[in-house]
């Protein structure tokens, strides 16, 4: 095996490691329906075999066109791995073979991220969600063992209720000795009254609604902030949202696939930020992986604007209707309206001329949205948003450049992207060329080498070691990881 290809002469000439934040696992099923069935029985483990005939996964090819309009059964993802490359599909099978084949790559260090159980991971079925979590969690421990110098992998929880959490928690970090996890940022809740139709616009038109975790859940999830805290994991989310309301195209994959992941990324952030919990756990780090960094941009400078309008003193003096003039309203419509919005001249006058136009007298504890994050100046957003997140970016993700620009971000904010090599998907066709690829971003002048190695390395070394210093001990990249540290804390 040659350790020549165009990431490794890239490698060779940085002074700096490596350190892919999220490659993934492909699982072999067979193996792990084995610890299934140690783990929960032969009656479980059918019931996950079953799972890819009932519509939810690959049922798409049982069903009948008709009924796939009718049952809305999305496209199935398919051709999603490595086939013409043989050695990578084996590479992202087989941890052995992606440790030896690290420098070809490029790769001083790999987080390493599991595949199916990102689909399992958000069931409404809970004996099979915490099952095939936790038969995930144990292959991975055996299968990872011997190679923990260079690959982490990441144990999955769910998170349907803190208390399952929670104990995923404990038996993966404090037992299993896992020293990262991956979680379900945002869990889909049924509606069991629902009763709405699309023309209903009060009510949902569907029969579920997306709980953040965060904000208006029916579970207060900060014991399981805390309980990160106390393990030293960072909360990392691969949610995907294949499936939600605007991702059910029965025809096209590529409509549900592109942005799911980072919609479900979206509203988990959304939550956090105006849930309030960044404020209450101002040091726990969370990672949002293979999603890109460009809506959280978006995300932050829109949370900034709609406090500048909507923060209550601004809407007090701004939007509340009792600051109409009435009297010079409904001199203006007498001069200038038309006759049929004259005719209706004393309910204007009035403030009774319906719902968005007229006077509704709010209550003053509903109308700051701000409220659990206590938002008192923009500032605020700043340190409730940016010191707290990082963002998992794929090699040929342009909008990386967003990250790093300070000229377009309030208060001239930084925000923290890391490269996730995505090793195992569809998206890379060669996994010997994933760090030139993000390399052409410096070669094109777009990011800077500084940037560059925020990107492949400071960040995600800081994600990690930041909640726990010990994280990196025993591993090839532990001095350089300390000395990063090091020089982050002597800067602050």
């Amino acid at each position: 095996m040659t350790a020549s290809s165009p990431s490794a002469a890239v490698r060779e000439k940085l002074n700096h490691p490596i350190i892919d934040a999220d490659a993934h696992l492909m699982e072999v099923e067979p193996v792990l329906l084995d610890y299934l069935k140690e783990v929960a029985g032969p009656r479980v483990s059918q019931r996950y075999a079953d799972m890819w005939k009932d519509g939810r996964f690959w049922g798409w090819y049982q069903a009948s066109a008709e009924e796939r309009v009718r049952r809305r059964i999305k496209r199935a993802p398919f051709w999603a791995f490595p086939a013409a490359n043989t050695e990578d599909r084996a590479t992202a099978m087989l941890p052995s073979l992606l440790r030896a084949r690290l420098e070809e790559f490029g790769i001083d260090f790999c987080m390493v991220y599991p595949t199916v159980p990102i689909l399992y991971v958000g069931l409404d079925d809970e004996e099979l969600r915490r099952a095939v979590s936790r038969a995930a969690n144990l292959m991975n421990r055996d299968l990872f063992a011997d190679h923990r110098d260079r690959l982490a992998p990441a144990a999955v929880i769910p998170m349907h209720t803190p208390a399952e959490a929670i104990a995923e928690l404990d038996f993966a970090v404090g037992q299993l000795g896992f020293k990262a996890v991956m979680v379900e940022g945002v869990v889909r809740r049924r509606i069991e009254d629902d009763k709405s139709s699309a023309r209903d616009s009060a009510s949902p038109v569907s029969s579920y609604w997306i709980d953040p975790l965060g904000l208006d859940s029916i579970h207060d999830y900060d014991a399981v902030w805390q309980r990160c805290l106390d393990l030293k994991v960072a909360p990392s989310m691969h949610t995907s949202t294949m499936g939600w309301a605007d991702r059910t195209s029965i025809s096209n994959f590529t409509y549900n696939h592109i942005g799911h992941f980072a919609a479900g990324s979206h509203a988990f952030c959304k939550g956090l930020v105006l849930g309030g919990v960044t404020r209450r756990f101002p040091t726990l780090k969370f990672a949002f992986l293979e999603c890109g960094v460009g809506w959280a941009a978006s995300l932050y400078n829109d949370l900034i604007e709609h406090w500048e309008k909507r923060n209550v003193p601004a809407m007090r003096q701004t939007l509340d209707p009792a600051t109409i003039d009435r009297q010079a309203l409904a001199t203006l419509v007498a001069k200038f309206g038309h006759p049929r919005i004259q005719a209706h001249l004393d309910r204007i006058r009035a403030g009774t001329e319906g719902y968005f136009y007229g006077y509704v007298d709010e209550r003053e504890d509903q109308i700051d949205d701000f409220t659990h994050a206590q938002i008192t100046k923009k500032r605020d957003i700043y340190r409730r948003f940016i010191p707290n997140f990082y963002f998992g970016c794929e090699a040929d993700d342009r909008i990386v450049a967003f990250a790093f620009d300070k000229r377009l971000h309030q208060f001239g904010a930084r925000f923290k992207a890391m490269l996730g090599s995505d090793i195992g998907h569809f998206d890379v066709t060669d996994a010997r060329t994933v760090i030139a690829e993000a390399h052409e971003l410096v070669e094109a002048e777009i990011i800077t080498p500084e940037d560059f190695r925020d990107f492949v390395f400071g960040n995600v070394a800081e994600l990690h070691a930041g909640m726990n210093p010990d994280l990196y001990k025993g591993t090839v990249v532990e001095d350089a990881v300390a000395q990063r540290l090091a020089t982050a804390q002597a800067a602050e």
